[in-house]
Order: C-alpha cells, then sequence, then structure tokens
C-alpha cells in the first residue's frame, strides 16, 4: 500500500497549515471558549480562502475533492484546535445526496461562504439512540404541511440559517418506511430555541427545539417521503468519519504537547522524558495514533472507491474516539496540574473530546453496528 501523500495534497496541507497558524490562534480560541462564541473569524477565513469549497461540485461553485483529502484536513484542523462547525462534509454530503435543487445551491452557497447550512434535527427526549421512537411529526392539511415536535441536543441550532427535521408517521410503526426529513428556515413561525450548557463545545450551541406548526410545502421536503431511516444511516456514515478525523487531529495535538513538556519539565534532578513511566505512556499513545491514522484513512478510501463504510465507519468511530480520549487523558496526566487549568488547550481538547463519545452514535451502538455487520458477513 502507497501511504504517500500526492504533491497537491501536500502542498494543501502546508497552506492550510499556514493558515490556521495565523488565524487559529492559541489565544483566540480561548477567548471563544470562554466567552462561548462561535469561531467566526477563523470560518471566515477558510471560506475567503477557498478551503470551505473543497469538495463542492464545480457546478456550484466549488472545488471537487476526495474524501482523504477532506479527512487529512479535518484531521490538520483538529490538530490545530480548530472551533467547531467546519468542515460542512455532512450537509454537503446530505444535499447533494439526497437535496432538490433548490436544496443544494442554497446549502452550498451558504457552505462556501464559512456557514454552517443546517443543523440536524434528529433525538427527541425519548428517542436518542433508538431513533425508532421519534414522536415528532409531519401533518398535511390544506394543501401545507405541519410539523409539531420536540428535539434536543441540537447542535448549531442558533447558528445555522436552515435545520434538516426528521419526522415519523404515527400510523406507520416500521421506521424503515414512515420517517421523513424537511428542509426547515431557522426562523419559521413556530420555531422556539431553548439553548443547553455544556461542560465543553463552549462554541457552538447545543439546543432544545419546539417546533409547533411550523408551516412547510411539500417541495420542501428532502429526499424521499419515508425513507428517511435510510437517508440518516447514510448521514451517519460520512459524519463518523469526520468525527474521527477531527478528534484524532485533537489527540495528535495533545500527544505532541505532552512529549514536548517531558523534555522540558525537570523533576527529581532530570527532565521526567527520562523516566520509563513518562516513556511508556508516551510509547502507547503514538502506537494509538498510529493505529488511528490507519483506520481513518482506510475508511476515507474505501468510501473515495465506492465501498460501503457501514461497518467500518462504526469500527473506526469507535476506536478512534475512545483512543483519543485516552491519549489526551495520558497527555493531562504528563503535564500534571498545568494541564488541568485552563491556561493550557489539553483541558480544552480534552473535555470537548469526551463528546465524541456520544455524539453521531454512542460507543454502544457502534458496537451493535459493527457486531451485526461482522455477524452477518460470517453467515
Amino acid at each position: 500500500m502507497d501511504f504517500k501523500l500526492t504533491e497537491e495534497q501536500q502542498l494543501l496541507l502546508e497552506s492550510f497549515r499556514e493558515l490556521l497558524s495565523r488565524e487559529c490562534t492559541e489565544e483566540y480560541l480561548r477567548e471563544i471558549d470562554e466567552k462561548h462564541q462561535p469561531g467566526v473569524k477563523v470560518l471566515k477565513a477558510l471560506a475567503d480562502n477557498g478551503f470551505s469549497s473543497l469538495g463542492i461540485p464545480e457546478e456550484y461553485g466549488g472545488t471537487p475533492v476526495d474524501d482523504l483529502t477532506l479527512m487529512l484536513l479535518c484531521e490538520e484542523y483538529g490538530r490545530s484546535g480548530g472551533p467547531s462547525g467546519w468542515p460542512y462534509c455532512i450537509a454537503v454530503d446530505d444535499i447533494l445526496t439526497f437535496g432538490s435543487e433548490e436544496q443544494k445551491k442554497i446549502t452550498l452557497e451558504y457552505a462556501q461562504k464559512g456557514v454552517n447550512p443546517f443543523s440536524l434535527l434528529i433525538t427527541e427526549p425519548g428517542a436518542g439512540s433508538d431513533n425508532s421512537q421519534m414522536s415528532s411529526t409531519a401533518t398535511r392539511r390544506n394543501g401545507k404541511v405541519y410539523l409539531n415536535g420536540h428535539k434536543t441536543f441540537v447542535t448549531g441550532a442558533k447558528e445555522s440559517p436552515y435545520m434538516l427535521v426528521m419526522t415519523k408517521e404515527p400510523s406507520n410503526p416500521n421506521p424503515m418506511t414512515s420517517m421523513s426529513m424537511w428542509w426547515v428556515p431557522r426562523d419559521a413561525k413556530g420555531i422556539t430555541i431553548e439553548p443547553l450548557h455544556k461542560i465543553g463545545w463552549h462554541d457552538i450551541s447545543n439546543c432544545e427545539v419546539y417546533l409547533e406548526d411550523v408551516e412547510v410545502e411539500e417541495k420542501d421536503i428532502m429526499g424521499v417521503e419515508g425513507q428517511g431511516f435510510i437517508q440518516l444511516m447514510k448521514n451517519f456514515e460520512t459524519e463518523r468519519l469526520m468525527m474521527a478525523a477531527r478528534v484524532m487531529g485533537m489527540a495528535q495535538a495533545g500527544f505532541e504537547d505532552a512529549a514536548r513538556y517531558a523534555n522540558q519539565r525537570v523533576q527529581f534532578g532530570q527532565k521526567i522524558g527520562n523516566f520509563q513511566l513518562i516513556q511508556e505512556k508516551l510509547t502507547y499513545m503514538a502506537i494509538k495514533i498510529e493505529n488511528m491514522k490507519n483506520m481513518v484513512y482506510k475508511c476515507a478510501w474505501e468510501k473515495d472507491n465506492g465501498i460501503s463504510i457501514q461497518v467500518s465507519s462504526a469500527l473506526t468511530k469507535l476506536y478512534v474516539v475512545q483512543s483519543s480520549f485516552e491519549v489526551l487523558d495520558d497527555a493531562m496526566q504528563i503535564l500534571g496540574g498545568i494541564g488541568y487549568t485552563m491556561d493550557h488547550r489539553v483541558s480544552r481538547l480534552w473535555r470537548d473530546a469526551r463528546v465524541y463519545r456520544m455524539a453521531g452514535g454512542t460507543d454502544q451502538i457502534m458496537v451493535h453496528i459493527a457486531g451485526r455487520g461482522i455477524l452477518k458477513k460470517y453467515k
């Protein structure tokens, strides 16, 4: 297997790193974290320099690139500690696969301006991992469609101009044929947004969203009516790969900080890196990062080559998010007290990484998906 990056990928990553070193400073990241503000400056810089147009077809003003290249950028973005909301792979992949021409145009235009086009309204108080228990509805009357329901843990609900709302037909007990997706402006009448308060991800909102007779048109359905569950599963595959790439970069940042600190910090008359217990931690951290890279890159390669990533994306996310948190936890241990303070970025990376074991599907759901797929393969 050839692990060498192409010349184009190398040049792209060099340019990306240079931009991030200039715009995505630790001082700025600490400021938006403390103030609970989105990283607008960084997101705008990425858009202005064309990085938010990557992966978008030329007919929509974008620059096509493969998924592996996008994951390399996502990894580098995580390594820089970049603010939440970028890249827009999930929205772009969703809309290109299932969206109408109008939805594609609006979504891809927002993405290229540095704005996450839509938030995903899937989870409900009674329907988390078990999406089949969803109770939000879409009811037709007088030539219109009215959405009603209560969604929770909606990431980016305050920032994104649109919402992708998942509803279920209550008279149909089969989730495979009873769910639909609706494209709704965030400012539509009948939508109420209430922010939740989290221990991490301070630079992006996470909200309760209430839908009360929200009026939409038939044209606002995304994809095929009744096929929302199948479309959602496709969405999750891309989301899981992207999350894995991002948090892997975060783990690499923590590892590098810990290794540098071990070369500088002196205790008992010598640098702590001389102690074998510290060397052991760093060694296993390096092994985990190498394993993570292999899984993420292979999964992205599979997607690029039309190979199903239903199982591999679940395996990748499960291993990478768990291992990333372990690496960041060990980084904090090596740093000691300073790593637990707000003065060091590892504390932010550590608490932000924890949510990846829930978002996009919990560890337990990843085991369920992968385990079921493995057994099916050898049946």
